[in-house]
């Protein structure tokens, strides 16, 4: 095949304010088997992968403005189909969210909307077939700008394509409530739309997106493009006939009971997910219940409204609020010392060898790709550390997310050991023992009679002080506080705590090796359980005291939908009873004017009882045995869900503000990043301190907003 003339009609666009402009060339592709020539749409901003293809208002203007030129040509017998593609990597991720959130009215706000629509409708209504060639990473409208065509391919190398709009706080306003239904039925779509973004934003990979139906062909990544074109020109000349099981006229029910099942089975994990608290994914619903039976010009009209009603609305602003901490605050750590001061990690070792021991040793060998050491107190535990790392590295090697080479290499990184003399040359040793200041202390003066005085101490404790952890040793000033949350490779979060002597090298390694680590680091002051442990202590502290009281569980549980990820005694199962305990005891040692301990939680403690909840038949019950254990109180007090919500809120804003004012972090955002990364706390909500001023609580509680308006809600 060849290639003929390029045409760019974006080149004289100029960015507009804070807009990198994703430019469209053309180049013309003459294919072969007489199938013509295919006009080439490349969506290109300029940078690399680093920097994604977006949508912003000049973008959309420039895409108009190709599309119709295009169509020209095609009346003019020029070209004989059009496709599109992006750059290396990267198809396109969506609306330029900074142009959304400049959006001052609600007319500015509709406007936006229908500039997309009629861009992409411009695409749908060419006179020639038109194609996607799905390279790389595609969310919000780069799924839609493909949705537009009439033929998609998707590379097997996709890492991540979503319709994420519902957990940010939109919907998918430039087609997808009406064009994805249409194309994959309505239990693929809602999957895509509604499931995926309310369990935490999942994203499909590209054979997945290929099984739902997103795509017509699923194409190696090495030569995706070349053999893209190929399948674009059998279509063209014939030789391959596109059939779609769920495409309209050839699949798609248009039963009414059909769809009515899938919207009742996603309208119930929106209920679960949010409690009804967040507009977006209900007008999702909404919308894509009307597809069934609308037309293409009334299913857009009805986004144009939805998108400018939310836009409108303070979930949007506090899900962009989000968007912004973890894609830019979360690069640059408040108070982080000069990165020039860091040393080198060339070695690491790992006192322990347990579960989180081996998580660790697992991902520093991923990451730093240098030795580590792992230690315990005898062989057998030693061999269960090192088998862990080994099985989970075949887990990965069968997934053929590493090759053979690379799975060898990972295994020969780590080693165990029952001594510690493997220690002498490392840079870095991190703890992962009992959570108990005696342990931690002679682990410590263990290790530092070993290691250089260079050597980097760091502890996983959740809870301990930092400060009194180093107090004995020789070299206080190079102990840190590294507190991973679990399971360890999938919680972005990773809390640096700084003792009092702890000094800048230290710090700065710290900071290094976490971003080498791929987490979000942010600096604490040394400060009992510093911040997700701090503000989740007082949080089911509070919620044990109103259960102790006389509120059913059930009813205290369900007062959190749409806060936090899951409910507070669902999430004592899976943190673990004990554990819990253990941070409230200590958090009620050092604050008990405010931390409470609920002697129920030591009974089930005492009795080894690992969850308050047992699942028959995948539904949770609270276990009738930890009934048992809890006491009745003489004169109980009932609160209603909305009661329960109140109040615990309420201290989570003295506790928030009180955090502040002591320094334990830098500023709200910091407590917002923490609790969406570390805690799993909903986007939408814009993490907690917007939820906070959004519903009056921190005015309330302590006689002042966490934010200005603006930074999180509407401007006024």
């Amino acid at each position: 095949m060849s290639e003929a003339t390029t045409h760019d009609t974006t080149a004289t666009q100029k960015p507009g304010f804070d807009e990198i402009v994703t430019h469209t060339p053309v180049r013309d592709v003459v294919l072969p088997g007489n199938a013509g020539t295919l006009a080439l749409i490349t969506l290109d901003n300029g940078f690399d992968h680093t920097k994604p293809n977006t949508f912003g208002p000049q973008t959309i203007v420039g895409l108009k403005a190709t599309v119709d030129a295009l169509r020209t040509r095609a009346d003019a017998g020029e070209i004989q189909a059009v496709g599109i593609t992006g750059k290396p990597f990267i198809f396109a991720v969506g609306a330029d969210l900074k142009a959304v959130s400049q959006a001052g009215d609600r007319e500015q706000a509709i406007e936006v909307a229908r500039a997309g629509h009629a861009a992409f409708a411009a695409i749908m209504d060419l006179p020639v077939p038109t194609f996607a060639f799905v390279n790389g990473a595609a969310m919000g409208g780069g799924v839609e700008i493909a949705l537009s065509v009439d033929y998609r391919t998707i590379s097997a190398g996709v890492p991540a394509l979503a319709l994420p709009e519902t957990f940010l706080g939109l919907v998918p306003g430039w087609g997808g409530c009406y064009l994805l239904p249409n194309l994959v039925g309505p239990v693929n779509a809602l999957k895509v739309i509604i499931e995926n973004p309310m369990n935490m934003n999942r994203m499909l990979k590209g054979p997945q997106a290929f099984e739902l139906g997103i795509a017509d062909v699923l194409l190696a990544p090495a030569d995706f493009l070349e053999e893209s074109l190929l399948w674009a020109a059998s279509v063209l000349n014939g030789e391959t006939t596109v059939e779609r099981s769920t495409q309209d006229g050839n699949g798609v029910s248009r039963d009414e009971a059909e769809w009515t099942a899938a919207l009742k089975a996603a309208k119930g994990l929106v209920d679960l997910k949010t409690g009804g608290k967040a507009p977006a994914p209900y007008r999702a619903l909404a919308l894509v219940e009307a597809a069934r039976t609308a037309t293409r010009d009334e299913a857009f009209a009805a986004e144009d409204e939805a998108l400018a009603d939310l836009v409108m609305g303070d979930e949007l602003r506090a899900g962009l609020y989000s968007f912004d901490l973890v894609q830019r605050r979360a690069k640059r750590p408040a108070g982080a010392p000069d990165k020039a001061l860091a040393r080198k990690v060339t070695k690491v070792g790992i006192v322990g060898a347990g579960l989180m021991a081996s998580q660790l040793a697992l991902l520093f060998a991923q990451r730093l790709e240098v030795p580590v050491v792992m230690t315990d107190l005898d062989e057998e535990r030693v061999a269960k550390g090192v088998g862990y790392v080994h099985a989970e590295v075949d887990k990965l090697l069968g997934k053929r997310r590493v090759s053979p080479d690379k799975a060898n290499r990972l295994k020969g990184l780590v080693t165990g050991a029952t001594s510690k003399d493997g220690f002498v040359d490392a840079d870095f040793v991190i703890e992962a023992v009992f959570e108990e200041m005696s342990v931690k202390k002679t682990v410590w003066a263990e290790v530092e009679a070993i290691v250089t005085p260079e050597c980097v101490l760091a502890t996983n404790t959740s809870s301990l002080s930092i400060t009194e952890m180093a107090a004995d040793l020789q070299h206080p000033e190079r102990v840190v506080g590294f507190h991973f949350f679990n399971p360890v490779a999938v919680m972005p979060l990773l809390e640096i705590i700084k003792g009092e002597q702890t000094d800048d090298a230290t710090l700065a390694t710290a900071f290094a090796t976490g971003k080498t680590l791929k987490k979000t680091t942010i600096l604490v002051k040394d400060s009992p359980s510093f911040i997700v442990n701090r503000l989740l202590g007082r949080f089911m502290g509070e919620v044990a005291k109103v259960v102790d009281e006389g509120t059913p569980i059930e009813v205290a549980d369900r007062a959190f939908a749409g806060l936090a990820p899951m409910p507070p005694f669902i999430l004592l199962g899976l943190v673990g009873p004990a554990i819990a305990l253990h941070n409230n005891e200590t958090l009620a040692k050092a604050f008990p004017d405010r931390f409470y301990v609920s002697e129920n939680l030591r009974k089930v403690v005492g009795a080894k009882k690992s969850a308050i909840y047992i699942w028959p038949e995948g539904k949770p019950v609270v276990d009738p045995e930890v009934e048992a254990l809890f006491e009745k109180p003489a004169d109980p007090v009932v609160l209603s869900s909305d009661e329960v919500r109140e109040r615990v809120l309420g201290v989570l804003a003295d506790e928030a503000r009180r955090m502040l004012d002591e320094g334990v972090v830098a500023a709200p955002m910091d407590l917002d990043l923490a609790m969406i990364t570390g805690a799993g706390f909903q986007f939408w909500n814009g993490g907690l301190t917007p939820l906070l001023d959004r519903e009056g609580v921190s005015e309330k509680v302590t006689g002042q907003r966490f934010l200005p308006p603006g930074a999180a809600s509407v401007p006024a």
